[in-house]
């Protein structure tokens, strides 16, 4: 099969398209056969190798990638399953976390896997998993977001921010979009009240208050974050703002949890989704907000697999309108 390979650290150009041997599903694990793959931020943390303190910790292996093959978010129709795996067949259309998801073929633990929701495309559903989820436990889990409050997304037209402006939107929250000026109407469309060109004007410093804030950009300090919230306010931290390539994302997190002990306002982190941790009632959650038609995934650029080298170089510029796709078959 065809497969991205990344077998060594390094910019995009280090991926190589490649003949390798199909997976096989081993107990409690699923063949996709691979219909669409999305890009994510993780995936070029992966293919860098960056933060360093990553590396020690284990997450991306030490001196070369933990995972030959890219890749995380996919959808695809199930080929076989392994021992022990119940719920899922061959035939059935899936979306999830497959490690080694820029490929044909991609194997995944079964509970990472949920049924693809019909009116999704393939396209629509490898770009639900990681953004999708993450999004649900920022506004929802971590901002605990309550109907009239009022509710900023920064980043609101990315890959994240898109599922979260139409989150805090289904809550009946009041929710800012803060974006680029090409995202500013699709924001809106998603049901920002208010929507934010962030080269014309910087949000903190508006007189408008908010109940929460969903920070996925992190470009901007904390404590200017901090005077946008109301007196009683809560800062959700998605990664960003990383301090270097030593410590990246986790040295943001640490500094945020530092100043949480003595700041007035609430600072917490999102426990990021990621392919090796609990993520299944996520994926039902938000598979249900999509078949109630509450949700809908954003696809921005599509690239073929061929051309996944250049896809990557799109996500690093960092100005994705919604996900950047990779399709297979």
């Amino acid at each position: 099969m065809k497969a991205v390979l990344q077998e060594q650290f390094g910019p995009p150009d280090i991926l190589r398209l490649k003949e390798v041997d199909r997976p096989e599903a081993g107990a409690g694990q699923v063949l996709v056969r691979v219909h669409a793959a999305a890009l994510n931020p993780y995936d070029w943390h992966m293919m860098r190798g960056d933060p360093y303190a990553a590396r020690l910790m284990g997450g991306m292996g030490l001196t070369r990638p933990k995972h030959r093959v890219a890749g995380i978010d996919a959808a695809g129709v199930v080929e076989a399953v392994g021992a022990g795996v119940e719920g899922l067949r061959p035939g059935t259309p899936v979306l999830g976390f497959c490690a080694g998801a820029f490929a044909e073929y991609a194997c995944a633990e079964a509970e990472l896997l949920v049924p693809k929701p019909e009116r999704l495309s393939f396209e629509q559903a490898a770009a639900t998993p990681m953004a999708a989820v993450t999004a649900l436990r920022g506004i929802r889990t971590v901002g605990r977001v309550r109907a009239g409050q009022r509710v900023l997304v920064n980043g609101a037209g990315g890959g994240v921010g898109t599922f979260a402006v139409q989150i805090a939107a289904g809550l009946d929250a009041e929710v800012t979009g803060v974006c680029s000026a090409g995202s500013t109407e699709m924001v809106r469309s998603l049901g920002a009240t208010h929507v934010i060109d962030h080269h014309r004007e910087d949000f903190t410093e508006r007189h408008a208050r908010y109940d929460v804030i969903l920070d996925n950009v992190g470009n901007l300090p904390l404590g200017r974050l901090r005077r946008a919230l109301t007196p009683t306010g809560v800062l959700v931290a998605n990664g960003g703002g990383s301090p270097g390539r030593v410590f990246g994302a986790i040295g943001s997190t640490l500094r945020l949890v530092a100043v949480n002990t003595v700041a007035r306002h609430s600072l917490r982190p999102i426990i990021p989704a990621t392919p090796s941790g609990p993520a299944h009632e996520d994926l039902l959650a938000v598979t249900a907000l999509i078949d109630a038609g509450q949700v809908t995934p954003m696809v921005g650029r599509t690239y073929p697999l061929a051309d996944t080298t250049e896809a990557m170089r799109h996500l690093e510029e960092g100005h994705s309108r919604g996900k950047t796709v990779i399709t297979v078959h």
